[in-house]
């Protein structure tokens, strides 16, 4: 590790994430042992297979629900996350509204909103411990351009509907105060979350509702009624696909989702002068308007885990499992969390690791059923996973129950997006698209509106 890069001593790269650090890494439970049958085959055991798992009990005890699991569950990106149960679209309105209609795309981030609740109403039903505080979300701009852009959506969501309740303007020292922030904005509609223990309750829940979870049973294909393993065939009247990130593993679906890589670093704790000095009394979760943009969280044992874009895109779809991050990603985001917070630089990093996400062609996220193959999924969230697979979850119950429901009505229900360029064509779009970013951040340091760079990278691969 580069110098520069202060470490504690008990520093490390990978192994999933800091969030096991605590609990430790679980280990993995039975695995699939023959073929089998039942009702519904959920493949994947995150946040969305779960979720799904989780409502279709509930809704119906008698059925026979079964869950695989390439690991164990929660080892992918919803254990890796950084922890923001955010009421975000995972998409755009104005994609949605194209399609269905501008009633319907507001219908959807509504829904987006109470998800964000809902999380919390089931987690305290259930006595799911995962750290949950609702106090909103910051962004900030650090630019004069981002002070524009940041204009400009608060304008755009009162276009759609969305008044001061929802999001609004901020002094930039509201809420706390960044280095070198020109404005800000706050929304409620967001919640702090240890993503672990949310992932690892959610499955002891299930289990609990009479759930079957196989684990170390590696899916490698779907077809219809069929989930295929080394150890044995699922088979089901529905097969729900819930692998989000790694979907691109699965046969014939290489170009479905771009696998992207989102990387992370925890300080250690930090004492009450900082928080005192920066501001930050509350758990509100912080944001920016930059291109090449970060994510951060005050963790409940008072550490900043602050995340953003390492490599991005590894060629070929391929993933890196086991999350560890590359030297010059680690100090890349420790840079920009001194530069927010100079005071944070009598702190070390703790941990370091990567996750991957799934990102759509026109980058928005799908909810599918056929009832003539029974073949299902959700996915493509884009970053906003941690509350959309919630709502996910529940689609999904109606959809394999039959029931047509407002969200069934929802905008992304059925949605097809054409998939990904051959390589090396993703390849080169994806990077260009960043490196794009990188340097319109770079040149708007200077400037009094949005690069022309930034634009021309949203037109290369649709963002």
């Amino acid at each position: 590790m580069n110098a520069r890069v202060p470490l504690s001593p008990t520093f490390a790269n990978g192994d999933v994430s800091h969030w096991y650090r605590s609990g430790g890494v679980p280990e993995p439970g039975p695995r699939l042992d023959g073929d089998t049958r039942a009702d519904v085959v959920i493949v994947g055991g995150g946040y969305t297979g779960l979720w799904t798992a989780y409502y279709l009990k509930k809704a119906r005890p008698a059925l026979d629900v079964v869950v695989l699991e390439k690991e164990f569950a929660g080892f992918g990106a919803s254990g890796r996350n950084g922890g923001w149960l955010t009421g975000d679209l995972a998409g755009s309105h104005e994609r949605y509204a194209r399609t269905h209609g501008a009633q319907a795309a507001r219908a959807l981030q509504r829904e987006m909103f109470a998800s964000v609740d809902e999380v919390i109403r089931v987690c305290a039903a259930e006595g799911i411990e995962a750290d949950i505080v609702k106090s909103g979300v910051v962004n900030v701009a650090r630019t004069h351009a981002q002070a524009v852009r940041m204009r400009a959506a608060v304008e755009q969501a009162r276009a759609w509907g969305f008044g001061e309740e929802d999001l609004r303007l901020v002094d930039p020292g509201d809420h706390l105060r960044v280095a070198g922030a020109r404005a800000g904005t706050w929304s409620p509609h967001c919640a702090r979350v240890q993503p672990a223990r949310l992932v690892r309750g959610l499955a002891e829940t299930v289990r609990g509702l009479g759930v079957r979870v196989y684990e170390r049973t590696p899916v490698t294909e779907i077809v219809p009624h069929r989930a295929l393993t080394p150890y044995g065939t699922a088979q089901a009247a529905h097969v729900i696909r819930a692998t989000e990130g790694f979907t691109a593993r699965l046969k014939g679906l290489r170009r479905q989702w771009l696998p992207m890589n989102s990387s992370m670093i925890v300080t250690e704790p930090l004492p009450a002068s900082f928080w005192e000095r920066v501001g930050w009394q509350g758990a509100e979760l912080l944001g920016d308007l930059a291109h090449y943009y970060m994510y951060a969280q005050r963790t409940a044992d008072d550490r900043i885990a602050f995340g953003g874009r390492g490599r991005p895109y590894l060629y070929g779809s391929r993933v890196d499992a086991r999350g560890h991050t590359h030297d010059a990603t680690v100090e890349a985001l420790w840079r920009l969390l001194v530069d927010f917070f100079p005071a944070a630089s009598a702190s070390k990093v703790a941990h370091a690791w990567s996750g991957v996400l799934a990102v759509p062609r026109d980058w928005c996220s799908t909810v599918h059923l056929d009832p003539a193959t029974g073949l299902g999924w959700a996915g493509g969230y884009t970053g906003h996973g941690v509350t959309t697979a919630n709502l996910a979850g529940r689609t999904l119950r109606d959809l394999v129950l039959g029931e047509e429901s407002a969200l069934t009505a929802l905008p992304w229900v059925g949605r097809r997006v054409r998939a990904w360029e051959p390589e090396p064509l993703r390849w080169l779009g994806v990077h260009t698209m960043y490196r794009l970013y990188r340097v319109a951040d770079h040149r708007e340091r200077s400037m009094t509106r949005t690069s022309a760079l930034a634009r021309i990278a949203d037109l290369i691969t649709g963002h």
